[in-house]
């Protein structure tokens, strides 16, 4: 069975395809459906946001839909950049700009109050009205400068300590095993069947 994911970034999609690759299901992507909404982030939590672009997906396509919004939350800046992760430097999407003010931001800061994590916020929506919302968070530690060539967003300045890599040295195996929507990954898998069984 199709699911849509309410999504227009391609390195998403791929995670979400590699997360959910031994689930019943195809990941497609919203642009596969002609005239396919774009969704105003404007809510106050990250969930409003998942459930807002869910729910406008589902709605157009007619098929199972899920969204997910993540935000960075860093310790010493109260939790900022939180909803406005993606945009934080002033542009929306653009990776290195965030980066930069992240790091002016924390300028000074020593590495033990340098704390922070990852929250990804799934929301899954039928056409027929169910919806479930789930969560992942990854906790890690923001370091001075970047690091890594794959994965995307903050990654290479979000470092796992376990390992003593950022999430841009991981490779996919790993980084999905304990990313925020890796995590989140896991709960969905554990409310999807039901969803897939009352599927009309």
């Amino acid at each position: 069975m199709d699911i849509v994911l309410a999504t227009r970034n391609h390195d998403k999609l791929r995670e979400f395809r590699e997360l959910l690759q031994n689930m019943p299901v195809r990941v497609v992507c919203c642009e596969d459906f002609s005239g396919c909404p774009d969704v105003v982030e404007d809510g106050t939590t990250l969930a409003e946001n998942a459930l807002k672009k869910a729910r406008a997906v589902a709605s157009h396509t007619r098929r199972l839909t899920m969204a997910d919004d993540s935000g960075l939350e860093v310790d010493a800046l109260g939790g900022a950049p939180g909803i406005y992760s993606a945009r934080y430097g002033g542009v929306q999407g653009d990776a290195r700009s965030n980066i930069a003010r992240l790091l002016r931001e924390l300028d000074g800061v020593p590495y033990n109050r340098r704390g922070a994590q990852f929250r990804c916020v799934i929301a899954l929506v039928a056409p027929d009205g169910r919806e479930r919302i789930v969560e992942g968070i990854c906790r890690g530690v923001i370091i001075a400068s970047p690091r890594g060539a794959n994965g995307f967003g903050y990654d290479p300045v979000f470092l796992d300590e376990a390992s003593g890599l950022t999430l841009a040295e991981m490779d996919a195996a790993l980084k999905n095993c304990i990313s925020h929507r890796g995590k989140a990954a896991v709960e969905l898998k554990k409310i999807l069947p039901a969803f897939l069984n009352l599927e009309p």
